[in-house]
């Protein structure tokens, strides 16, 4: 048998049993995340304790990995989500070695089984996970310095931007390193491959585990190499079929004008009921396939445990899964009969990002007099100090990235920055775009929109939140600004010298309670703003922004969840998606939202903003 047809029965053998495959595959999961819940809850709050804060925030989250109880506590996280992995798989590799003729009985008998053996799943779980670990340490290290190496001389977003030679040096030399460490990896992994066979079902110990499967495969993996590069290949090649027809299908979306928004949202969410679906079943099924390959490498050599008596699991398993249909059913019905009932913000405010960053340069005077025009209730620009003292707007540590200029912030005095175009790789008609000072733009913005101050540090600070309160308190401007960092004592620092001011937490990601952190609004990525968070924050007095949102049904599914600002970088399609949604009905603002659940992005002509 060629392994291609080896891996093709494989793939037939789950498909046939997929009536158990499935269901197991998508209970089990839902029942495991249940279970992992609270161990990664207490593992947070460890962490949030540690630090005597009530939340961690990016800085703080990446220093408490590289701390020896954050590296445990990564490695608990870790192990708590392959256990989800091993236990399906499991129950998939144990129904193939029941005895039972009828897949369900024999689906009941192997969830007994592995439930019996659950302490000794958990212990093969955190014993993978480090070997791995210990694996892929040396090959992450060479990496990081080879990043090191190339891409640190400059700021980070100009080698993403522009992929100079030396970003290029990077991806080869590290694509290399990978290369070397996958290479490795399969080596371990085909040696490992009846690991989890043995402790299941000959009752080997998980320590032992992998040095008799290692001795058990000797002679066998060079096959197995093959056939787990032909079965990952199949896997791809279905995915992407499923994706290329989900595609055409998401084509035919009815986009001609806001008229037809409703129409287009159910044909796009039906597509993607459909698209989810096929996933689910692709990946219960690729899973299974895994199973029944590597089943053929296992020959038991001890008399099997005694299994579980076999009962019926089709009843169970479609109650359970009738039962999440219920719960779904009735959850949209309530969320309908709410929605009907309550009445959701129809306006969040408006927060130019780095002015309008997707229309003109960012951070320049015409992005941010652009923000203006288009209605931005505030404009948002960073700040750090020049070398001779004077507060500027810039994002990065460098002018690489707007300008090709080799020159720090931090060593750049005005008569440098005054030489620095920073408009033209935007457009040549801003060539005469600079480097403004925060006083140009408080003075553009004085009386027009307030101005939030997120205030940037890469360690060559002097004195940059003085600096910048001195400067507001001159234009008369305290109730018309805000400030912001990514960093929490400046932060901290902020209230400290000028309590009455606005200040606020930027997070990327955060763990903990961030409404408990000192300020008066916290301003997070929209991939963490959930209904609960926004509660949160609201409870405790604050407000909340999401950045950066530049989507139309984000905008709306932003606004719907209740935040307080939207920070974009297109402030007019922000005010025009509020313009529409207010004039919507409660259903057709369900759908929105559910269209961004589905991870859609529907960019209709009507909402669409153009530049001059």
């Amino acid at each position: 048998m060629t392994h291609f047809s080896a891996v093709s029965t494989a793939y037939k053998g789950a498909w046939a049993r997929r009536r158990v495959f499935v269901p197991i595959y998508f209970v089990v999961r839902l029942l495991l995340v249940a279970l992992i819940a609270p161990g990664v809850a207490i593992i947070v709050n460890l962490a949030v304790r540690l630090s005597n804060q009530t939340a961690l925030t990016d800085q703080a989250i990446a220093a408490f990995i590289l701390s020896p109880a954050g590296f445990i506590a990564a490695v608990a996280v870790l192990s708590l989500f392959l256990l989800a992995e091993v236990f399906v798989f499991s129950v998939m590799a144990g129904s193939l070695r029941m005895g039972e003729s009828d897949p369900w009985r024999a689906g009941s008998s192997a969830i007994g089984l592995i439930l019996s053996r659950l302490p000794a799943l958990f212990g093969f779980a955190v014993r993978f996970v480090l070997r791995v670990l210990v694996l892929i340490v040396p090959f992450a290290a060479v990496s990081a310095l080879i990043a090191w190496w190339t891409l640190t001389e400059f700021d980070i977003n100009y080698y993403l931007t522009f992929q100079p030679p030396s970003f290029w040096l990077a991806v080869v030399m590290i694509g290399a390193v990978v290369l070397v460490m996958a290479w490795v990896l399969i080596r371990r992994l085909s040696a490992w491959a009846l690991s989890l066979h043995l402790v299941l079902f000959e009752g080997v110990h998980p320590g032992h585990a992998f040095n008799v499967s290692a001795n058990r495969m000797e002679g066998k993996r060079g096959r197995l190499k093959i056939e787990l590069a032909v079965w990952l290949g199949m896997r791809l090649v279905i995915a992407a079929l499923i994706a290329w027809v989900s595609g055409l299908l998401f084509a035919l979306v009815p986009l001609q004008g806001a008229a037809n928004l409703r129409l287009a949202l159910i044909y796009s969410l039906g597509v993607a009921g459909i698209w989810s679906l096929a996933g689910l079943v692709l990946a219960a099924t690729a899973l299974g396939a895994l199973a029944v390959l590597l089943d053929g490498f296992f020959e038991i050599e001890t008399s099997e445990p005694p299994h579980p008596e076999p009962g019926s699991l089709r009843v169970p398993l479609l109650a359970a899964v009738g039962a999440a249909a219920v719960a779904v059913f009735i959850g949209l019905w309530f969320g309908q009969y709410l929605l009907e009932r309550v009445q959701a913000p129809d306006r969040a405010e408006v927060i130019g990002h780095r002015g309008a960053a997707a229309l003109r340069p960012e951070n320049t005077m015409a992005s941010v007099m652009k923000a203006i025009e288009d209605g931005a209730d505030w404009v948002e620009i960073d700040v750090q100090e020049s070398a001779d003292d004077v507060v500027i707007v810039a994002h990065d540590s460098d002018f690489m990235k707007l300008a090709g200029v080799d020159l720090k912030v931090w060593d750049a005095t005005m008569e440098d920055i005054a030489q620095i175009d920073i408009g033209s790789w935007f457009g040549p008609e801003y060539a005469e775009e600079r480097t403004p000072t925060l006083r140009e733009v408080l003075e553009a913005a004085k009386g027009k929109a307030k101005v939030i101050i997120e205030l940037k540090y890469y360690g060559h600070d002097v004195d940059l939140e003085n600096r910048v309160a001195a400067i507001v308190e001159e234009l008369g401007m305290q109730d018309d600004i805000a400030t912001m960092s990514l960093k929490y004592p400046a932060v901290q620092k902020m209230k400290s010298i000028r309590p009455e001011w606005r200040a606020g937490v930027l997070a990327a990601t955060a763990v903990g309670d961030l409404s408990g952190l000192e300020g008066d609004f916290v301003a997070v990525n929209a991939a963490i703003a959930t209904p609960g968070l926004v509660n949160s924050v609201h409870a405790a007095g604050k407000d909340i922004y999401v950045w950066t949102v530049n989507d139309p049904l984000q905008m709306s599914a932003m606004a719907s969840m209740g935040v307080d600002g939207l920070i974009t970088d297109r402030p007019a399609m922000a005010n025009e998606v509020l313009r529409v949604r207010a004039e919507m009905g409660p259903g057709e603002r369900l759908m929105l939202w559910l269209a961004t659940t589905f991870g859609m992005s529907v960019d209709t002509q009507a909402m669409r903003d153009e530049s001059p």
